[in-house]
């Protein structure tokens, strides 16, 4: 099984970028088609968004790129919007390489890319409309064509695009090569690969079978700023005897390890950056419980084959489907149940909805513990471990320490104030870090926010709920009086969701408009009268 992108043998400059980009290891669909599309095979990729498919074909046409000035490959996707990502993911692995890209789309100006054709692209990535206004005009040459992309081909076809694409493939080269990417194949996808592709080879990726049974998932709604005292207070009420927790990057591993360290819990950190012996030195902590928690980057965390790991913590949330389920797969082995647990900040919340969606899962939403749960759940821990210490003896040295002021002190208030003495570091963990919107002229417990979208937009309290479920989370309850004015809107959220709400919406889009979101400035006499 390959491991690395280094197994591909690539341009060392493409190697670099690569790199650059924290990824290390492919995809299993980058590692199916990179090679075969370096033969110079067609390839029918069957994946959806978010299995890494950019990179798949974006890595084999940035290595076999020449310096020659003229377009090589053409990449068609089905909406602008596609292929500016496409072009940005290409930009970035092309960054040492010096291979020209340019995305052509209908909404830009013809006169700026008509300019930039004539500089001299290797790579073309548009819109088949776009792509033959520019064939037409003579503006866009294919003759010398090695490759042509088909990304989100069902997509393409949907909308309406066969002919276009047809008319394009025809000005191209009869031995080109052809990658045809699509997340379905209904008959006209079939139907254009049997005509224009010769023996592609077939790559699936099925993500549909991708989870793992005995897995609880459960999510937990935080802030940035309070992320880390929220996932003290849940490894605290959880009791977390084997976890993996996973950060987005490597400083992150660094950050976190430290921060956890310095609060006394035993934890380490795992990642890309570190040398052979540093890893195996720390895993062996960790195979023998001398840690309980790792730390890691996705990658640093593949090899992990730990039997007992009870917890898996989504430190930051993944950035697609693929690797939530890879992550959350480390616990829940050989049968036994395992616990997966992720951290979403405002921003983020539409990434796990996409997370849920793909993988069919359920995630369960529970509310941070607060200091009184995390008090409680200490409290129990501390009489399991005094009941312990008492019963395995050994205490004689202990008693002398104490020597006479037993006789001072009732021995029940001295236990008391040796067990404040032993907690007090765990349990004055500050205080939570609240949002302060100030006075906004609210009802008790609610913020009352301004929205400068009104009636005039088409908004309605349904089109606000709704926005606010989908972007915050936040259920239809803990929303109160919504006053919808001409240019305007006052809302009103529960405390605790406000931050959610404010984070979520205030530069956003409901039905379209963009949305700007402030704490109201509390009553004075506003409009009174026009309820």
């Amino acid at each position: 099984m390959m491991t690395t992108f280094l197994d591909l043998n690539l341009n060392k400059k493409v190697q670099q970028a690569i790199s650059d980009m924290g990824f290390e290891e492919p995809s299993p669909i980058q590692a199916q088609c990179i090679p075969l599309i370096l033969e110079g095979l067609d390839v029918i990729g069957q994946a959806q968004t978010g299995t890494g498919k950019t990179a798949a074909f974006g890595v084999p046409l940035i290595e076999m790129a020449t310096n020659a000035r003229h377009v090589q490959s053409l990449v068609l996707t089905p909406t602008r919007e596609l292929a500016i990502q496409v072009a940005g993911e290409l930009r970035k692995i092309a960054r040492y390489k010096r291979v020209r890209t340019l995305p052509i789309y209908g909404g830009q100006s013809i006169g700026h890319q008509i300019k930039a054709l004539q500089q001299g692209i290797q790579i073309v990535i548009g819109t088949p409309g776009r792509v033959l206004d520019h064939l037409r005009r003579g503006t866009l040459k294919l003759d010398k064509l090695r490759t042509v992309v088909l990304d989100e081909a069902d997509e393409m076809l949907d909308m309406g695009f066969i002919d276009d694409i047809e008319t394009i493939l025809k000005e191209t080269p009869a031995d080109r090569q052809t990658l045809l990417f699509s997340a379905t194949m209904p008959p006209e996808v079939k139907r254009l690969s049997n005509k224009y592709m010769s023996n592609p080879k077939n790559v699936t990726i099925n993500r549909g079978e991708v989870t793992v049974p005995l897995i609880d998932q459960v999510y937990y709604k935080v802030l940035e700023r309070n992320k880390l005292e929220s996932l003290c207070r849940i490894i605290d009420s959880e009791d977390v005897p084997l976890g993996i927790i996973f950060c987005r990057t490597k400083r992150g591993v660094d950050e976190l390890t430290e921060a956890l360290i310095s609060r006394g819990y035993m934890a380490d950190g795992l990642h890309g950056d570190m040398s052979q012996a540093q890893r195996d030195r720390v895993m062996k902590k960790f195979r023998n419980g001398e840690i309980e928690m790792l730390v890691a980057t996705d990658v640093a965390a593949r090899g992990i084959d730990v039997e007992n790991v009870t917890h898996v913590i989504n430190y930051d949330i993944p950035q697609d489907p693929e690797s939530y389920v890879h992550r959350i797969g480390r616990t829940g082995r050989a049968g036994k149940h395992g616990l997966a647990l992720t951290l979403v900040t405002p921003r983020e919340f539409k990434l796990l909805k996409m997370i849920e969606k793909e993988t069919k899962a359920k995630i369960v939403p529970r509310e941070v513990p607060s200091l009184a749960d995390v008090a409680e759940r200490q409290a129990e821990m501390w009489r399991e471990r005094l009941r312990t210490a008492v019963q395995e003896g050994g205490v004689s040295h202990y008693r002398a320490v104490l020597g006479n002021l037993v006789d001072e002190f009732d021995p029940i208030d001295l236990a008391a104030a040796a067990l404040k003495l032993a907690s007090s570091d765990e349990l004055s963990r500050e205080a939570e870090d609240n949002y302060d919107f100030g006075e906004t002229g609210g009802a008790p417990g609610m913020v009352r926010f301004f929205l400068n979208i009104g009636r005039s937009a088409k908004i309605g309290p349904s089109d606000l709920i709704r926005a606010i479920s989908e972007e915050a989370g936040v259920p239809g309850q803990a929303i109160g009086k919504i006053d919808i004015f001409d240019k305007f809107t006052f809302l009103e959220v529960e405390q605790e969701s406000a931050p959610f709400v404010y984070e979520a919406l205030r530069q956003s889009r409901i039905n379209g408009t963009r949305v700007n979101l402030e704490p109201a400035r509390p009553r004075e006499r506003t409009v009174s009268g026009r309820r």
